[in-house]
């Protein structure tokens, strides 16, 4: 702050030495005023316009000076946060079944095909290297059941939403993946048939994509139930080479859910989202965790 004001005195000296005295008016002379007065007048003006212009910034150079800030970020699709459980439940099965279609083609690229079992279609995902499963072992699993996506065209592609599942962290009571799983004896006529044929041959660790046919579900094997060609109902499910046709339904739904085969839902909520969709074609993912 020194050097500004030594500055304008330096620069008031030369100035006011080039200060020429005033002429007088009638006024000036009428309040006996003489030209020393008014040239100290005028020396007071110039000092402080001096002083003012010296020290103060000139009010456009915080206007002009900087760069100026950076456009704001739209969030992209891959930073999304969740802002409750419905949406962190949403995208986390999002990511799941993106990670299960890559898979899956990955599959298809490698020139991997389904095997048919027994009428049961499945894919293999991911190999092991364990204990191979056989009929008559007790296994671990785990699982997810789900619907099938809108682009599925063979009964296993396409993404799937879950309807209800185990030993994944999806469910209420599982807190982490892995707090529970389904042990069940291959073979045990309690355990849906498409289960009881994927599973041999199966080794620990690895991953099999199964395609549920309703009579291979939890739908009834009863003559009322089949909606199909020779059976009784008016509708159901048309099968074509995999191809699921929905048609219209005429019978009972409660009636043809098969509620003792297993796994079964654990809640209400799953039960319920369950027997919308027993009479459908749907898809199972599971990994062998275990022989027992």
């Amino acid at each position: 702050m020194l050097k500004p004001i030594i500055a304008s005195a330096i620069l008031i000296g030369t100035t006011t030495a080039f200060v020429a005295p005033i002429p007088l008016t009638a006024r000036d002379t009428k309040l006996h005023l003489s030209n020393n007065d008014l040239t100290r007048k005028n020396f007071i003006a110039l000092t402080t316009a001096t002083i003012a212009s010296t020290t103060l910034p000139p009010p456009s150079s915080a206007l002009v000076k900087g760069n100026a800030p950076p456009p704001k970020k739209k969030p992209e699709e891959g930073e999304r946060k969740c802002r409750n459980v419905e949406e962190c439940q949403e995208m986390a099965e999002k990511q799941e079944a993106a990670r299960q279609q890559a898979a899956l083609q990955d599959a298809e690229a490698s020139g991997i095909k389904p095997v048919v079992v027994g009428g049961t279609k499945y894919l293999e995902l991911e190999s092991g290297d364990g204990v191979k499963a056989k009929e008559g072992d007790s296994v671990e699993v785990y699982f997810k059941v789900l619907k099938l996506g809108k682009r599925s065209y063979d009964g296993l592609s396409g993404e799937g939403t879950v309807v209800f599942s185990r030993g994944y962290g999806l469910e209420d009571d599982e807190k982490v993946a892995g707090d529970h799983s389904f042990k069940f004896t291959v073979g045990n006529i309690n355990v849906i048939q498409a289960l009881n044929d994927a599973i041999p041959g199966m080794q620990v660790g690895s991953l099999r994509r199964i395609s549920i046919l309703p009579q291979k579900g939890w739908n009834k094997n009863t003559k009322q139930c089949d909606g199909g060609p020779g059976g009784s109902g008016a509708g159901g499910d048309l099968k074509t080479d995999y191809v699921v046709v929905p048609t219209a339904t005429m019978v009972e739904q409660e009636a043809c859910f098969d509620k003792n085969k297993l796994p079964f839902p654990q809640t209400y909520a799953q039960e319920r989202r369950m027997a919308q969709r027993f009479d459908q074609s749907l898809i199972m993912e599971v990994r062998l965790v275990n022989v027992l």
